[in-house]
């Protein structure tokens, strides 16, 4: 006889996690069929993320490591209109080798062929460069080819300007009022990158050639730098301690002091804010991938339903469940990320060679262990945001599957706890995103567009359900198979939806913008912009300037404004240096700016606050300053602003606040002062023509001779080819844009692929009944063109309008400029996501109707 029992039976213990890993393991024997979309969607977001990232640390490593050589010093003070006094040139001399160039923009041109040209003029004296490698394409020495030959000077140039001119080196050209031959070519300029934007090829002379040209007048717009190669040991403190004591000593110079570490200031920002936009469009490729994944897991869940449901009858709980799956997902997630960290990895190695034709620098390529380390987190958060719902799911797969198959348990909501850590895994994902962005603003509208965009795929996908269970019964069998199709239990119509639905929006966006830019700047800009700009125009020759423009283009508009240059030291009488604005405000604190006086409002100016001073005023220095500026610099009436021309400080309290027309590129400036506050003070002044009904290309290269020849010493700017050189810019930036917005249309397409696959099962088991009761293939394949296309058409629709409303938030509240929608985009976009949506089902399709019956009948 059996011994009675005598208490309750000892409860079994709870599977480990040890136990749950052995399953996980053993399971993935079979290898990684059905998760290669999973891997591929998670390598090219972790891809796409440390690559950008780690090209942009290379850019800025390469600036870094020669920070000295772009400055081309320790230090370089900058000053614009004027030299460094005695006293200022003396305390710069007591720190150690000193070297002082002019730079200007001037007019060249070669007098046999009357061809001329803008150039970016550098003046250079016998110790420049203090560092780096300043080299010649003949390999001569600069100060050789810059002497002076009898009564031409020595000039070396890039070779456009000689292809702009048709003219060889050993030619001469003529420079204000001097003539210069051209002995050589550069062939690398080290501290190209510190001079900001060119608008025309580089020409170099002696320092001491300078006077001899005559474009150096008092006013006259060029800028002078002192680069300074400290004595002794020049360490990061005792640079920082220079500039310090600089700007107590001289505290009314108006200079800018850069140091080695800023000596590319300008670059630096643009490559950051470039390198963050690219990092939120490689988010959204891994945002879009993220669908895939979901895609992935519920496919594989879905065809493990049984094995799950045999976990459950063995005494298997669903906690062992989710664990055994959810190491399988971090597994596979792993094999991704790694797959994207290779990748991403070596992308910066790819790209020093491209950049190095672009940019006069190294990159420092290197394996970056935080940007690398921000692409694991970032794919690994992704694959548990996407995951944990359809692993939620498994946790309650009933045992019935083995009996029957349970279609209605397969859309249940997870537990709680599943969808609190999936709400969880979204707002740390939401907090990285935000959190590591430069620019908080655009991060927060990024995020927020984002959760809107995917609430309102969700929404129109099951609105798209709802009206085909509702629309009335077709009579066409193959629209009737559509139809059924997109609203069934196990519908492709989410995943299609949400898998093409952000990708295009993205680059419905991406082309408005582009578009739009390109559109204001080659027609919009050009029909308003003034045909000319003549700088430097000097107060003696103002009026028979005037009178030559007015007998060579009589039909023509001439407008104009006497012009300084000078730099916001204080407002309010806070330094500039310690006040922090707003982004919209922070440029006009950086450098020196274009001033005017005006007796009367400028044209293209609307007041917007306060009132105009009378033409005769003679009190205080006032000011006039455009509205948006000042409201993101914190000012308002009555407020001071001191502004440091030729090396004098001068406040003026704002009178009134203007609304200007930037767009129009006619004579606009952020300060108009009144026109006793530069009294007796030297400037030059700004001419503009403009031909009201355009003018022939013939015809303004002749105007241009006109001038050139008359006046030397002006600078003339053509506006079209100034709008070329912006467009060429504008034209570089898109293709990197259009590059990283590729990984997201191939992010797309493979979660696209992916959806299909997930629904695969069911379409073979849809085909093989249907063909089994008379279908005919051609019909089968008929009606699934049908619903790709339907799919493929409302997503298309609602991409162009999220696009649209997208782009027109970026021009209109970001950049400030106009929107325009362009209906050829649209097309474009409903094509893609047809030519997606179809050439992918017919793909898969395809495939589905090649199954032999009588295996899946036999499943039945």
């Amino acid at each position: 006889m059996h011994a009675p029992v005598t208490g309750a039976p000892r409860p079994a213990a709870r599977p480990s996690l040890a136990l749950a890993c052995r399953f996980a393991f053993r399971e993935m024997r079979g290898g990684l069929r059905g998760f290669y979309i999973f891997i591929a969607c998670i390598a090219l977001g972790v891809a796409a993320i440390t690559g950008v990232t780690s090209v942009s640390r290379a850019l800025t490593e390469g600036i870094a490591a020669e920070g000295t050589s772009i400055l081309g010093g320790d230090l370089a003070v900058r000053l614009i209109h004027r030299k460094a006094s005695a006293e200022e040139a003396e305390f710069l001399e007591s720190l150690g080798d000193v070297s002082r160039i002019a730079t200007l923009r001037a007019m060249t041109r070669a007098p046999d062929q009357d061809e001329q040209t803008l150039v970016e003029l550098k003046a250079v004296d016998g110790v420049y460069p203090l560092y780096g490698d300043f080299r010649l394409t003949g390999g001569g020495d600069l100060d050789a080819a810059l002497r002076r030959d009898g009564d031409v000077w020595g000039a070396v140039a890039e070779a456009e300007l000689l292809a702009r001119l048709g003219i060889d080196t050993g030619d001469e050209v003529q420079l204000g009022r001097a003539r210069v031959r051209i002995t050589d070519t550069i062939a690398a300029e080290p501290d190209r990158l510190s001079g900001g934007i060119n608008f025309g090829p580089r020409l170099i002379i002696s320092d001491a050639a300078i006077e001899d040209t005559g474009l150096i007048q008092p006013g006259s717009l060029v800028r002078w730098l002192y680069r300074v190669r400290l004595e002794g040991t020049a360490s990061d403190a005792r640079v920082a301690a220079i500039v310090g004591q600089a700007g107590e000593r001289f505290p009314d110079a108006g200079w800018r002091i850069l140091s080695r570490d800023n000596a590319a200031p300008g670059l630096q920002r643009n490559i950051g804010r470039l390198a963050q936009f690219l990092t939120l469009v490689g988010l959204t490729a891994l945002i879009v991938g993220g669908v895939g994944v979901a895609n992935a897991v519920r496919a594989y869940l879905d065809g493990k339903r049984p094995v799950i449901a045999t976990f459950r009858c063995l005494g298997a709980d669903g906690d062992f469940v989710f664990r055994v799956y959810l190491v399988q997902i971090l597994v596979l997630t792993a094999v991704g990320v790694a797959a994207g960290l290779v990748l991403g990895a070596l992308i910066p190695f790819a790209a020093a060679g491209l950049l190095s034709s672009l940019l006069p620098i190294k990159t420092v390529a290197a394996l970056y262990p935080s940007e690398l380390g921000l692409g694991v987190l970032y794919g690994f958060l992704t694959a548990l945001t996407f995951a944990l719902w359809p692993l939620g799911r498994a946790h309650d797969v009933p045992p019935s599957v083995l009996f029957r198959d349970d279609v209605s348990s397969t859309r249940r909501l997870p537990r709680r706890r599943y969808r609190l850590a999936t709400g969880l895994a979204v707002l740390v994902l939401a907090g990285l995103a935000i959190g590591l962005s430069g620019d908080l603003r655009i991060a927060l509208v990024y995020v927020g567009a984002t959760g809107v965009v995917f609430a309102l795929l969700a929404l129109i996908a099951r609105l798209i359900m709802a009206t085909a269970r509702r629309l009335p019964r077709a009579r066409s069998t193959g629209l009737r198979l559509a139809i059924g199709n997109i609203h069934r239990p196990g519908a492709l119509t989410p995943s299609v939806v949400l898998s093409l639905g952000l990708g295009l929006s993205l680059l419905v966006t991406l082309a408005l913008i582009d578009g739009n830019l390109r559109r204001e700047l080659g027609t919009a800009i050009a029909g308003r912009a003034p045909s000319f700009f003549f700088v430097d125009v000097q107060n003696n020759e103002r009026s028979a300037f005037d009178t030559l423009l007015t007998s060579a283009a009589p039909e023509a508009r001439i407008d104009g404004a006497p012009m300084l240059r000078g730099r916001i030291t204080a407002l309010n009488g806070i330094p500039s240096d310690q006040i922090k604005p707003a982004e919209g405000g922070a440029w006009a604190l950086r450098g020196d700016r274009g001033i005017t006086y005006s007796p009367e409002l400028p044209d293209n100016s609307t007041l917007s606050e306060g009132s105009w001073w009378a033409p005769d005023y003679s009190g205080p220095p006032l000011v006039s300053f455009e509205a948006e500026v000042a409201e993101a610099l914190g000012l308002a009436l009555g407020d001071t602003v001191t502004v440091n021309v030729l090396g004098r400080p001068i406040t003026a309290e704002i009178a009134n606040l203007r609304k200007v027309e930037w767009q129009s590129l006619a004579i606009n400036f952020v300060m108009v002062f009144s026109p006793n506050t530069f009294a007796g003070a030297p400037h030059t002044h700004l001419r503009t023509l403009t031909y009201e009904n355009g003018a022939s290309e013939d015809r303004e290269l002749a105007l241009l001779k006109t001038v050139a020849k008359a006046y030397p010493t002006v600078t003339s700017v053509r506006v079209k080819d100034a709008i070329e050189q912006v467009n060429a810019l504008v034209a570089q930036l898109a293709w990197a844009i259009r590059a990283a917005a590729s990984v997201t249309l191939v992010a797309s397409v493979l979660v696209l692929g992916g959806a299909l696959a997930a629904g695969h099962r069911h379409r073979v088991h849809d085909a093989v009944v249907l063909k089994t009761l008379g279908a005919t293939r051609r019909r089968l394949m008929g009606a699934f063109v049908l619903e790709y296309a339907i799919l493929g058409l409302v997503t298309a629709l609602f991409a162009v309008v999220t696009g649209t409303l997208a782009a027109s938030f970026v021009l209109v509240e970001v950049m400030d400029a106009s929107f325009t929608f362009l209906p050829a985009t649209a097309t474009g976009a409903a094509l893609a996501a047809l030519a997606l949506t179809v050439g992918f089902g017919l793909i898969g399709t395809w495939r589905v109707l090649g199954r032999k019956s009588a295996p899946v009948l036999r499943n039945l």
